[in-house]
């Protein structure tokens, strides 16, 4: 049996964007998907990212990397959808756990995953959560293999909070916040941008 795998679910509309796409918007000088699957990568897990059908920009900006996509036609009925084409890509890989990294939270490093998915298999068989300094509960989120034919029961947005309420994860904490760091809004995204002027300007 593989390893931990990792999902990147990018197969959302970003409805709260204000007709922009946060998955394109530029940190670190490329698109955050790109960002996102690049750290992903750089653990040496499996990555797959869902999509939406004929999503040619998110597309365009994953060319030439060593990853899986995931067309998702149903995509439109929210998180439970990716989550299902997850598990099953990570059920035919053979995978021990799948990772689930949110791509809009450009604060999670390589590092991170790799320490997660270490931490995860010292207890495999239960399921993983990020969690801030101070133990606010955020992502990644890793779970076993012996989730994943209850990931295939998750309907609409809820992500795996369903999961949760049976299999209760262990919480692994994370330097400062970025494990609820995410950016869906424009709001967001300008005071991340903000912060990050700030830290480069110290």
């Amino acid at each position: 049996m593989r390893g931990c795998a990792i999902l990147l679910p990018a197969a959302g509309a970003s409805a709260r964007m204000g007709g922009a796409d946060k998955l394109l918007q530029p940190v670190d000088g490329m698109a955050l998907l790109r960002h996102a699957a690049l750290r992903a990568l750089e653990t040496g897990a499996d990555v797959a990212v869902t999509l939406r059908p004929e999503d040619e920009p998110r597309n365009a900006v994953l060319e030439g990397l060593n990853l899986t996509r995931l067309v998702v036609p149903d995509a439109a009925e929210g998180m439970a959808a990716s989550l299902r084409a997850g598990a099953i890509w990570a059920s035919g890989r053979g995978a021990a756990a799948l990772m689930i990294a949110l791509p809009d939270m450009p604060e999670i490093t390589a590092r991170d995953m790799r320490a997660l998915i270490d931490a995860q298999a010292q207890a495999p068989d239960q399921p993983l959560r990020a969690c801030t300094a101070d133990n606010i509960p955020g992502h990644p989120v890793i779970l076993p293999r012996a989730c994943f034919a209850a990931m295939d029961e998750l309907r609409g947005d809820a992500g795996a909070r369903a999961l949760f309420q049976v299999h209760a994860p262990r919480l692994h904490p994370l330097a400062g916040a970025r494990a609820v760091v995410d950016l869906d809004t424009p709001e967001a995204w300008a005071e991340w941008r903000a912060m990050h002027a700030r830290r480069e300007q110290d």
